[in-house]
């Protein structure tokens, strides 16, 4: 099938001072869907080759016209006012709106099926799309909603296959905790959950965050390029993990906690969670900030033994719920789905 796929974002590393979580998970979907025999053409513009220059037309392929294909992916773009709804050559703009918009003109009203994959869980429930039976909508969530499927953020499966968490946990963890990922809605969380625990240990905070008056104890070191959140998670004991309510709700978890788990940085997680028993081993949940705070004591007593490598090694059998191989089953049947 030649399936055209919709992206705002990047393949490669590509530049720092972005938001793109897609990095750690978009390239190893589109090698997958290559491997099942699927042709991919990328429909946005190119930003790994024109904002990263790191050119991979060697081994993708991008089209800004309306290529022949015979089935539309779209990672779901919504409005961002001052940025996606200004006119196109305007400062600041980003066309993928626009672009996205001319897709579904020219693709999805005319009957071609549709994956709509809403990472970020904004489209509407209002939105005339979903209730057209050529398009199916997918959510990052355990619990998606109503007509919508479950489509995880892929880990590949060599990664989890080829993990090593007791080589892994005899790494050199000079940092207690570290977080890595921007503010956006997790003031509460963060406030909570991180704050307490970075008043007790040395730490670090990467990413974007503008409001940290509250916490003037905390060290924020801004956003790093995407290759050294690898070694920011290598470098550390314990990370934590804070969601936005709205995909704590219906069990969205974020790319960080693959990340984490797979540089043998282990996850500690809030044991209000939903659905934190399917995400993380239960001896690594805290009710409190002062337990985050025990934990990563116990956690360093532990450090580079056997106990430290099982946990470790939980927590990647754990990672089994976004295994690639079973998402692409998913995208092969709502395909199937969508051409019914």
């Amino acid at each position: 099938m030649r399936i055209g796929y919709s992206f705002w974002g990047f393949l490669g590393p590509g530049i720092t001072d972005t938001p793109d979580g897609g990095r750690s998970h978009r390239r190893p979907l589109i090698d997958g869907l290559t491997s099942l025999g699927h042709e991919v053409m990328f429909l946005q513009a190119n930003r790994d080759l024109h904002e990263a220059s790191h050119d991979l037309r060697d081994r993708y392929s991008w089209d800004d016209g309306l290529p022949a294909i015979d089935a539309l992916f779209l990672e779901w773009r919504w409005p961002v006012p001052g940025r996606s709804t200004t006119p196109c050559g305007s400062p600041g703009h980003t066309c993928d709106l626009h672009r996205q918009d001319e897709l579904i003109t020219h693709y999805t009203r005319h009957g071609t099926p549709t994956i709509v994959w809403d990472k970020d869980l904004q489209m509407p429930a209002s939105s005339p799309l979903r209730s057209r039976p050529n398009v199916k909508v997918c959510e990052a969530a355990l619990r998606p909603g109503p007509g919508a499927e479950s489509l995880l953020f892929p880990v590949a499966d060599a990664a989890l296959d080829e993990a090593d968490p007791a080589a892994l946990a005899k790494l050199p963890r000079p940092l207690p905790l570290a977080y890595a990922g921007n503010q956006y809605d997790r003031d509460e969380a963060f406030a909570e959950f991180f704050a307490p625990a970075a008043a007790r240990f040395p730490h670090r905070v990467a990413g974007k965050w503008t409001r940290t008056g509250t916490w003037p104890h905390v060290t924020f070191t801004g956003r790093c390029p995407f290759p050294e959140v690898r070694r920011l998670h290598e470098s550390a004991l314990a990370t934590v993990l804070l969601l936005p309510g709205r995909y704590a709700r219906v069990g969205q978890m974020t790319q960080r906690l693959p990340e984490a788990v797979l540089a043998g940085c282990l996850p500690i997680t809030p044991a209000a969670l939903p659905f934190a028993e399917a995400f993380t081993p239960v001896e690594l949940h805290a009710a409190t900030g002062e337990e985050v705070a025990a934990l990563i004591t116990g956690l360093q007593r532990i450090a580079g033994t056997g106990h430290h490598a099982a946990l470790i090694a939980g927590c990647v059998a754990m990672l089994g719920i976004f295994r690639l191989s079973r998402q692409l089953a998913t995208i092969d049947h709502v395909l199937e789905k969508a051409h019914r």
